[in-house]
């Protein structure tokens, strides 16, 4: 970065001064932890000393839990920094929401897992963009798409890739009866434009339509709106949070080169896994988690058996247990449980 001819490659020196930026943040937080660790030694100490002489202080003992229970949680959340060893683990995301089959409910579990996420990029003090979010004919959404940018946010959201159960009563059924429904949650690396990934033109189509949600200046007004379809995968991308077609058409081939990569990672990981002989469980399809609202609350992830009773809880964003979970998980190399 003390080079003279540094700013010359404007993209190059951001890369450079991001990867700056985290690692020197890294070491930061690594010497706060040996700060307080110290610190925590020598409460410890006095504590002991008081034990000894029958005189314990109970604002010093509880000085010393409350410290270890801190620093339990910054370990934690330290410790997930060597799970991230994927190609794009430490970049951003795309994350997009579709609601399964079943109409009004279906939709409207997809809108409660879309506000679970943002709360809990909140938590994260990730930075967030809505590229598009298409409004449910009477409640909830039809699908809804986010770029996420923060340090790990792709290899953090890999834990959410799949499909999401919810039992509860039916806000929406007369009959008050319980409903089962079902969204997928489909997570994709932000990538760099020095990423090379061939699309023909001959592969996509490109539509227009005028853009749902609420108005602008300028959005509802025009077509602006972009849908692309890609023929060989399958993969259909849009965006309508900009301000022209031509934005929202820039952004929506950057989705869609972001998603055909993740399928290329897919791939190669189930080849990996069946020349270890291994089954991977782990895509698209697979049912990760279920929600519980009636007869009563519960949060389980079906990979790694994490549960929590305060089902509320979690769709507030209290995310970073499942996370965490799934991260230890994965990097133990078990082989996914089937259900």
């Amino acid at each position: 970065m003390q080079a003279a001819d540094f700013w010359d490659d404007q993209e190059a020196a951001s890369r450079v001064s991001a990867e700056y930026s985290r690692l020197k943040r890294r070491l930061e937080e690594f010497e706060v932890l040996e700060g307080r660790f110290a610190d925590l030694e020598t409460t410890e100490e006095l504590v002991r000393e008081e034990l000894a002489a029958d005189t314990v202080d109970d604002d010093l003992l509880a000085e010393l839990v409350s410290g270890v229970d801190a620093m339990e949680r910054e370990l934690q959340h330290g410790e997930e920094q060597r799970f991230f060893s994927g190609r794009f683990d430490e970049g951003g995301a795309i994350v997009t929401i579709h609601p399964g089959a079943g109409g009004t409910e279906a939709q409207d579990w997809a809108e409660m897992l879309f506000r679970m996420y943002l709360r809990w990029f909140e938590r994260r003090e990730f930075k967030v963009e809505v590229n598009e979010a298409q409004e449910g004919d009477e409640a909830g959404l039809k699908s809804a798409t986010v770029t996420v940018e923060g340090e790990n946010a792709y290899g953090l959201l890999q834990s959410e890739k799949g499909v999401h159960r919810l039992v509860r009563l039916s806000p929406y059924d007369s009959a008050n009866r319980r409903h089962t429904s079902f969204a997928s949650v489909e997570v994709s690396p932000v990538v760099s434009d020095d990423v090379e990934v061939e699309i023909a033109d001959d592969d996509i189509r490109i539509d227009t339509y005028r853009s749902s949600g609420a108005g602008g200046q300028h959005v509802n007004k025009t077509s602006s709106a972009i849908r692309i379809t890609h023929f060989p995968s399958g993969i259909v991308v849009s965006c309508q949070n900009e301000r022209s077609q031509l934005q929202n058409k820039t952004v929506a081939m950057k989705m869609l080169k972001s998603k055909l990569v993740e399928l290329e990672e897919q791939k190669r990981a189930e080849a990996l896994a069946k020349e270890r002989g291994e089954q991977m469980a782990v895509n698209f399809g697979s049912q990760i988690r279920s929600y519980v609202l009636h007869p009563y609350q519960m949060v389980k992830d079906l990979r790694t058996d994490h549960e929590v009773g305060n089902a509320q809880g979690v769709l507030d964003g209290d995310l970073d247990g499942f996370v965490h979970s799934y991260l230890v998980w994965r990097a133990g190399g078990a082989k996914p449980v089937k259900k």
